[in-house]
């Protein structure tokens, strides 16, 4: 894998960085390219897990780490950033269901327009193996979890809807075109680096360090999959490292954990740090599922993957980390 190219969309992010990091880890000579529109990410985030250049017009294959800032949804950008890579990542997206139901149509344009752009200047630039970045969204609500890969999918917020029409077309690529693609069903991801994230884990985390009151919406009996990022980022590796095309994996820790159990593990941790958990109930969000979690057996018996860390040790790492890089000593 040390000899191949990289490419990852949105790789200034939370997951792309520290896929980025983890890369650098296993070899620290390993060629990366970034398609970044910074909208999130910075490029101070991605300094602090690599050195790296700043290109305009890639002509030749990446050498060590650069970083095109360019969007997705711009087809040019996305066949430019593409040229002489051996393996895309596509992470960019727009994610959350919230934001989804407030903006579809931006949802669309980053979701669709977005992987179809990708797909495209892989095809157009021959590049062999494409990982998507997916969610349990497309299944939308089922009364008996788990999520696996057989089940129909039903999405109820144009956010599942958007990450549908994302894996029909790996689905379709890799058909028509012969592109190695790979939708990696990501269950709630935390952990080290997620300071720009919005959803349950980093939100609460943040809000008690800055003695916010958390919102906990609904009644907090809704159930996630939460996956800490490490974990994660070993999924998305093993997936580039197999010969297969045309498969969707389900990614998460195959536990299913109430909003308010993942609330008070959070309550338990911070206090090691001397911070207090103040929570309230708000009303449910349109578009939010009860139950989710995810039976991740195909991802072992084929990827030969499974999730390794315990939740309470993941949060306190990730409570540690945020609190260095929101009070910087």
């Amino acid at each position: 894998m040390s000899s191949k190219k990289w490419l990852i969309t949105g790789g200034c992010g939370f997951i792309g960085t520290s896929l980025i990091q983890q890369l650098l880890k296993n070899d620290a000579h390993t060629d990366i390219r970034i398609l970044d529109n910074l909208s999130v990410g910075s490029e101070e985030d991605l300094a602090e897990v690599a050195e790296f250049n700043k290109i305009s017009h890639p002509d030749a294959p990446p050498e060590g780490v650069e970083l095109l800032v360019g969007d997705i949804t711009n087809a040019q950008d996305c066949l430019d950033a593409s040229k002489g890579i051996d393996i895309i990542v596509h992470l960019a997206a727009n994610t959350g269901v919230g934001p989804s139901v407030e903006d579809p149509e931006g949802d669309m344009r980053a979701n669709v327009i977005g992987i179809f752009n990708m797909l495209e200047a892989a095809r157009t630039n021959a590049v062999n193996k494409f990982i998507f970045a997916s969610s349990g969204a497309p299944i939308g609500e089922l009364k008996n979890p788990p999520i696996h890969e057989e089940l129909a999918a039903h999405p109820v917020s144009p956010y599942g809807a958007s990450k549908l029409a994302g894996e029909g077309y790996c689905s379709a690529y890799y058909h028509s075109f012969g592109i190695n693609t790979i939708a990696l069903r990501f269950g709630n991801v935390y952990g080290p680096r997620s300071k720009h994230k919005a959803s349950v884990v980093a939100k609460f985390i943040k809000q008690a360090i800055n003695g916010e009151t958390c919102e906990i919406y609904g009644t907090g009996l809704q159930t996630r999959d939460f996956i800490y990022i490490l974990d994660l980022v070993d999924a998305i590796i093993k997936s580039a490292q197999v010969d297969i095309g045309g498969e969707v994996f389900q990614i998460a820790s195959s536990k299913e954990r109430t909003v308010n159990e993942i609330a008070k593990i959070v309550e338990q941790e911070l206090k090691h740090h001397g911070t207090n958990l103040k929570l309230k109930y708000g009303e449910a969000r349109p578009g939010d599922v009860m139950r989710n979690f995810s039976d991740t057996t195909k991802a072992k018996k084929i990827l030969g993957w499974h999730a390794i860390t315990n939740i309470n040790y993941g949060i306190n790492k990730t409570i540690e980390n945020l609190i260095k890089n929101l009070y910087p000593k």
